[in-house]
């Protein structure tokens, strides 16, 4: 009997841990699932996402990586090279600037380049070649224009977005690059040759150098319903447009080549052609035409090139007048140089001259050289009748005389020894100097000229707020700008000195500082043009350009364009000026004008400036906008308020993949310092960081730096995070070295955690299917050996 009941609750328990052990393994198996099919799925959401990564150990020699979200991978940049083809034709230059980007990686992309163009330009024209597909950009308004790009970027089509920051810096993005996708975007622009003292000149510039830009500054507090804010008001316009990832030369090897050839028809008997800044083959083709191309196939895109021409002895022209007809109106492009005739008895006119130098850190280097000694030659030239004062910027200001002294030969000295002992340092806060210039050298003495001679390199992102400066306070005095180094911004040279009614000189190496100069000096001792009008006689003309007439300075022609009702007009044009009190006029008949091509462009590019120029004097800012945008809509010009546009009808990129995001690195401009502009030990990221923006509190701490690190490293644009490596070592030493970023607990991965759980229930499931058996066991042999006992 007892054995009996012993066999049955034997079998009982048997069935009874058989059941566990099946619930147990069931369990486990379908855990054991689920985790799989996470893993898979995780793996593919993965690959997907890494398709654009590479790890260092992967790149190729010269590749640039971005550091991404996933440790250890790294993002590819896109690659881009340009060729530049230039033809002159008299006067004008028309320039079509092919740009190639080409996608390395194994994803799809977008990619923006911010790059250069000269400050006159008529940007007119932008292509995109897909295969053997060209796609013809629309000019729209500027925010039309973007939403059109979002949309088509957003649906997988090719499109290209080119956009105007500052009358000489652009944007150019392009969206979906394939994989190992390579997609041609071509500009094209138009520009008047520049003319002074009797040399032609074309400049290209090549990179942005980068910019300093101050910080939002709070100037009142207003009080509204009883509770007053402050407001802070950027100085600087779309500085996040401005700004690029900059390579320090020291770790990389020089990228973006540039490919470069024009083909130069004068117009007139050819004298000295010359590269300035560049090694180039010149080819003669008769006495009025020459080809200049680069002797190098290509050269990196860190400094301008410069082409300057002179005509040969006796065959300088004084004077020149060009057409084209375009729906019915006729646009003029005249030039002249009025005579000069000074009065060699009258005695020197005398000056009260304010030098003001950079010396921030960008002009570090040859730069800075150049500036003291063109600094040191201008206060030599000085004449003992003058008063002069020196004044140094960098983020701080030196007043050095405290106010305008006598030009003796002791002053003299010690004002050049200072000079001379000058550093490159620190950031470039340019409007205090300029304020000090201009508001506190005491007032103009009777009968003298004051004259504020600027030189810098212009990096800065604040223009508009200096040319309100110079507006509201230049006074009696005027602004003569002198542009230093390899990379200048001459939008901001030239302008500030159109509206300082001074002149602007480029110096780009040590061998240009005398000729330069002593051109300058020219234009300092001798009287202004002034008083210069443009009428047209025997038929009605009110859209000249540039309005009003600038005054002009020895070997300056006068340059405008015109609109004329008519297809055939007839009259004349005169034009009048005074060089001190002599009088001058000079009078060309329409009917003999050449035909031309691109003027109806060149003058609407000037209209545009003379609405820009004025803005201060409207004070409805949308219909000084609309003005702008009817201009260049009718023009098909890419102007502020207006963007060309490209898109392929066609979707390329599957909807499943993932579009990469990343601003193109730049060059540091040639001759600069890595260290002097970005600070010591610190890698550019996103842009100009130190020498390119400046922090409410002034200058930051180490603390703050870590901030604005970690800051830029959380930011969603993998070009803020930019690492540069020229070889695959060079990369795994950037991937030791980098950091992950710790995501905030809002931000965990969900596939990870529901792995994690699975794990646990799965080993608690067996855990506990174990503990049931072992105490079911444990629990009959306790059963038995009672029994046994009589208990």
């Amino acid at each position: 009997m007892f054995l009996e009941d012993e066999f049955a609750i034997g079998r009982i328990r048997a069935r009874r841990i058989s059941v566990s052990v099946l619930v147990a393994v069931t369990a486990f198996a379908a855990c054991i699932a689920a985790i799989l099919g996470l893993a898979s799925a995780a793996r593919a959401g993965a690959s997907a996402q890494l398709a654009a990564l590479v790890r260092p150990n992967d790149v190729n020699s010269g590749s640039l990586l971005f550091p991404s979200k996933e440790p250890g991978f790294y993002v590819e940049a896109p690659r881009l090279k340009t060729d530049v083809a230039i033809d002159v034709s008299g006067p004008i230059a028309r320039v079509k600037v092919t740009q190639r980007f080409q996608n390395p990686s194994q994803g799809w992309v977008e990619g923006t380049y911010v790059f250069p163009l000269p400050d006159s330009s008529a940007v007119d024209a932008l292509k995109m070649q897909i295969g053997e597909r060209f796609i013809e950009g629309q000019i729209k308004p500027r925010q039309e224009a973007r939403e059109i790009y979002e949309q088509a970027k957003a649906e997988g089509k090719k499109t290209a977005l080119l956009e105007q920051q500052r009358p000489n810096i652009f944007t150019n993005q392009v969206a979906n690059i394939g994989p190992g996708e390579t997609i041609v975007v071509q500009i094209e622009y138009q520009q008047t040759i520049h003319q002074s003292g009797g040399e032609f000149s074309l400049r290209f510039p090549m990179v942005v150098a980068p910019r300093y830009n101050p910080a939002p500054i709070v100037q009142t507090v207003e009080f509204n319903n009883g509770a007053g804010f402050a407001t802070p008001r950027d100085p600087v316009e779309n500085r996040d447009k401005i700004e690029a990832p900059v390579l320090d030369p020291r770790e990389n090897a020089r990228i973006n080549p540039v490919s470069l050839t024009v083909d130069l028809q004068a117009g007139f008997p050819l004298g000295d052609v010359k590269s300035s800044f560049h090694a180039v083959d010149i080819s003669q083709h008769g006495d009025q035409a020459r080809t200049i191309s680069l002797k190098a196939d290509t050269v990196p895109a860190d400094k301008d090139f410069e082409l300057t021409w002179k005509a040969a002895p006796g065959k300088m022209p004084s004077a020149g007048l060009f057409r084209e007809v375009i729906d019915g109106k006729t646009y003029l492009l005249a030039f002249v140089t009025p005579p000069t005739a000074p009065d060699a008895a009258a005695p020197a006119a005398k000056r009260e001259v304010v030098f003001v130098i950079d010396n921030s850190g960008s002009m570090s280097g040859p730069s800075i050289e150049q500036a003291r000694q063109s600094l040191a030659l201008a206060i030599s030239k000085l004449n003992p009748d003058d008063r002069f004062n020196v004044i140094r910027f960098d983020d701080t200001m030196t007043d050095y005389f405290k106010g305008l002294v006598a030009a003796t030969p002791d002053n003299r000295e010690k004002a050049i020894a200072y000079v001379r002992g000058l550093t490159a340092d620190g950031g470039t806060e340019m409007l205090p100097a300029l304020e000090d210039a201009l508001r506190n050298q005491g007032p103009v003495a009777s009968g003298v000229l004051r004259q504020v001679v600027f030189l810098t390199d212009g990096a800065i992102g604040n223009e508009r707020q200096l040319f309100q400066e110079i507006t509201a306070n230049r006074g009696d005095a005027r602004v003569f700008t002198i542009g230093i180094g390899s990379a200048p911004n001459t939008y901001f040279m030239t302008k500030a000195a159109e509206i300082g009614r001074g002149t602007f000189t480029a110096i780009g190496s040590t061998d240009q500082v005398a000729s330069r100069m002593g051109e300058l000096f020219a234009k300092l001792q001798n009287p202004a043009m002034t008083d210069i009008t443009a009428t047209f006689e025997g038929i009605e003309a009110e859209n000249i350009t540039p309005n009003p007439m600038p005054d002009l300075y020895s070997g300056e022609p006068v340059v405008l364009t015109a609109e004329l009702p008519e297809a055939k007009p007839a009259g004349k044009l005169q034009i009048i000026g005074k060089t001190g009190d002599q009088s001058w006029r000079v009078e060309m008949d329409i009917a003999n004008a050449a035909d031309g091509s691109g003027i109806s462009k060149l003058w609407a590019r000037r209209k545009i400036d003379d609405f820009e120029a004025r803005a201060y004097e409207r004070r409805d800012p949308a219909a000084l906008d609309k003005d702008i945008e009817t201009v260049a809509l009718a023009h098909h010009l890419v102007s502020r308020v207006t963007s060309l546009v490209a898109v392929d009808v066609t979707p390329s990129r599957p909807a499943d993949q993932p579009l990469g995001s990343a601003k193109l690195p730049l060059n540091l401009p040639d001759g600069w310092d890595f260290d002097k502009v970005f600070g010591e030990n610190a890698a550019p990221l996103g842009g100009a960081e130190r020498h390119g923006s400046a922090t409410p509190a002034g200058n930051a701490g180490p603390e703050q730096a870590t901030a604005e690190t970690q800051d830029l490293a959380a930011s969603p644009e993998i070009a803020n995070m930019m690492a540069a490596a020229p070889t695959a070592k060079a990369a795994t030493m950037i991937a030791q070295k980098s950091s992950t970023v710790n995501l905030p607990q809002t931000a965990t991965r969900a596939d990870e955690q529901i792995i994690r759980g699975l794990t646990m229930l799965l080993l608690a499931l067996t855990a506990a299917s174990g503990l049931a058996v072992w105490r079911r066991r444990l629990k009959g042999i306790i059963a038995v050996g009672a029994k046994r006992n009589g208990f």
